[in-house]
């Protein structure tokens, strides 16, 4: 069923890098003139790795889609209340399918999250509670509708016609069904030796920790969900992460063996560190899709950061731009790297898919209050925004009471030491407010200057330990 978050793709991380590997070679062959369309599109950006079956696929599924729009399906395991950026690969999938006029099915995994997918693992996942999944499903969903919503609004061509989008819990096929019933219809068309022979059941069974019997049944359960979702809904096109091939594969003989009815499986490439390895929660590196989690201006510097050899590739991968405008951001970016057109581009299309046109524009002034001393920009920024800027910054409402200095607003907020060495520190210019060094303790404070026009104040001592003052009276 439902892939997994970190299955469908994995998770990168806030203040890390992320480099994808670029030069896969694709195993898909476009030979007649019947695969020039929306495989062979996704093929040159990147966002496609493998096909299973895998000659069916070269040849079937292109005349499939070209018969008419069909369905296709992701998963995501809500095993965290938010999405990552790995897992928007998955959806930027999706997009492109319902671009094309096909009508798509992000399945979340409200039962499949509670027996916990092996791939990628080398250890069990924590049994999560009933409460724990279905908090996280209701913010996935959430986050999910957003995404589609700000693609339609920002990037689709009015001129073209949708596809449908559809948001299901795979928990409505399964709350009713008693484990014989289930054993007895499914459990019968699958045989222990394939079953054993998937990756990522052997790699986990030569471990110290073995394999749980219930994530040994993960493979199952997902294939049930790709037959449930064929029956009901006429899905025939699964996508995965290159780590869900197996999967995929179970889910294909499932149905096979059934129904008879051919299905296909597509698999993306997974997002890894410069050193190769997956990103992703388990490993505490995550880039989060929901702005509590990581903000805007924590998305857009994520991607404005990327290494120069991985700005194309992610161009391609991460957004809608056609490819002959991304070969032109590349040969303007070439010909000046230091204006990094290209990665500035890159962070803002992204941004703007995920968290719209006002999560772009916060990004933006945040960026300029932080990396070029904007007063402006602070001015314009929300207390929410400052508090995503400044995340490790204490948020202090005062009282502004008539004739408080300089060095008693570092005070109230503990931002010096007590006594003469406080005193010395703003003697000496070691504080500054709202970007401008001041060196005058007794100073009163001086709206506009010191206080801006929002009620707020920037304080910064030393070079990194800053302080947000909300002065509540005016």
């Amino acid at each position: 069923m439902a892939a997994s978050m970190a299955r469908t793709c994995c998770y990168a991380s806030r203040h890390g890098s992320c480099i994808l590997p670029l030069t896969f070679r694709s195993k898909f062959h476009f030979s007649s003139p019947v695969h020039n369309g929306l495989l062979l599109s996704l093929n040159k950006r990147g966002i496609l790795r493998e096909s299973f079956p895998e000659n069916a696929a070269q040849d079937q599924l292109p005349r499939l889609l070209q018969s008419g729009a069909q369905t296709v399906y992701c998963g995501f395991d809500p095993t965290a209340d938010s999405l990552h950026v790995g897992n928007l690969l998955a959806l930027i999938g999706l997009l492109h399918f319902r671009n094309a006029g096909h009508h798509v099915l992000a399945v979340l995994g409200g039962a499949t999250a509670q027996i916990g997918d092996p791939s990628g693992k080398t250890s069990e996942r924590e049994r999560m509670s009933e409460d724990a999944v279905e908090a996280n499903t209701r913010s996935i969903r959430e986050s999910i509708q957003r995404i589609f919503t700000n693609h339609e609004v920002h990037f689709h061509d009015s001129s073209k016609k949708l596809g449908t989008v559809t948001v299901l819990n795979n928990l409505s096929w399964y709350k009713d069904r008693s484990v014989v019933g289930f054993l007895s219809e499914a459990g019968r068309h699958f045989r222990m030796g394939t079953m054993l022979s998937r990756h990522s059941v052997q790699s986990r069974l030569k471990s110290a920790d073995g394999m749980s019997l219930t994530e040994f049944t993960y493979q199952v359960f997902q294939a049930y969900d790709f037959h449930h979702l064929n029956q009901i809904y006429g899905c025939k096109i699964q996508l995965g992460g290159t780590d869900q091939l197996g999967n995929l594969m179970s889910g294909h003989e499932f149905i096979h063996k059934v129904s008879g009815e051919e299905v296909y499986g597509l698999t993306i490439p997974l997002v890894t560190s410069s050193v190769g390895d997956k990103l992703g929660k388990t490993a505490g590196n995550a880039v989060w899709l929901n702005r509590d989690k990581t903000s805007p201006f924590e998305l857009y510097q994520f991607f404005l950061r990327q290494p120069d050899a991985s700005v194309e590739g992610y161009l391609k991968l991460f957004t809608f731009l056609p490819l002959a405008e991304v070969e032109s951001l590349m040969e303007q970016q070439r010909e000046d790297p230091g204006k990094r057109l290209a990665h500035k581009r890159l962070a803002a299309e992204v941004t703007k898919l995920v968290h719209g046109k006002e999560g772009l524009e916060s990004a933006k002034r945040c960026t300029n209050a932080l990396y070029h001393s904007s007063v402006q920009a602070l001015e314009q920024m929300s207390d929410e925004e400052l508090q995503e800027l400044f995340r490790e910054a204490p948020f202090h409402e005062m009282l502004l009471e008539p004739g408080t200095t300089v060095i008693d607003a570092c005070r109230l907020v503990n931002a010096i030491p007590k006594g003469a060495k406080g005193y010395r520190m703003v003697s000496e210019g070691a504080v500054w407010i709202n970007h401008k060094r001041t060196d005058k303790p007794e100073q009163v404070l001086i709206p506009k200057l010191h206080i801006l026009s929002n009620g707020l104040t920037l304080l910064r001592v030393g070079k990194r330990n800053f302080y947000i003052i909300k002065w509540l009276s005016l």
